[in-house]
């Protein structure tokens, strides 16, 4: 049986997934509207990644026994500035989200909660992978500058960065 505080805590992060979900969604559309179907293709697949993120721990929270919430989310930005400006605050909410994880893990060690502890390490390492991810983006960003042409060629290594990894989540 899950506790109260660990439950409350758990469904806290199932509402910061959703909204990870509508971010990325938000992205994707911007993307397509600036021409840069790779980055939207990529955003897409990340929104679709985290949903399922959110629908895995609500599961959890229904499986030991708690009651998983749905409720209402905040609306995304809809507006970014530039591709620059957009994977910035990419990175800045997946600071967010890790450390959203980090506390969750702190309150399980708390309430010896070691079952989902052990479920929560999962979201640790991935945001790892998340966070390193959009560090390696934004380093290529800095390397493009202000190029165009080498806008078209990073668009392009972010489609084959989205199709890489839906080929790994696929193999899963």
């Amino acid at each position: 049986m899950i506790s109260e505080a660990i439950q409350a805590a758990l469904n806290k992060q199932i509402r910061i997934e959703g909204e990870s979900s509508q971010i990325y969604l938000a992205m994707a559309s911007w993307a397509e509207l600036q021409g840069l179907e790779g980055v939207a293709e990529f955003m897409y697949n990340q929104s679709d990644e985290e949903r399922m993120h959110m629908l895995k721990l609500f599961k959890y929270v229904n499986e030991r026994g708690g009651h998983a919430q749905v409720t209402q989310l905040d609306g995304p930005s809809l507006e970014f500035g530039s591709f620059k400006e957009m994977f910035e605050t990419l990175f800045k909410h997946e600071l967010f989200v890790s450390e959203s994880i980090n506390e969750l893990v702190h309150l399980t060690f708390e309430n010896k909660d070691y079952a989902t502890h052990n479920f929560l390490q999962w979201y640790v390492a991935e945001q790892i992978e998340e966070e390193a991810q959009a560090r390696m983006i934004l380093d290529k960003i800095k390397l493009i500058g202000d190029n165009t042409a080498g806008l078209y060629l990073f668009d392009n290594d972010i489609k084959q960065i989205s199709a890489a990894a839906q080929a790994a989540a696929s193999a899963l």
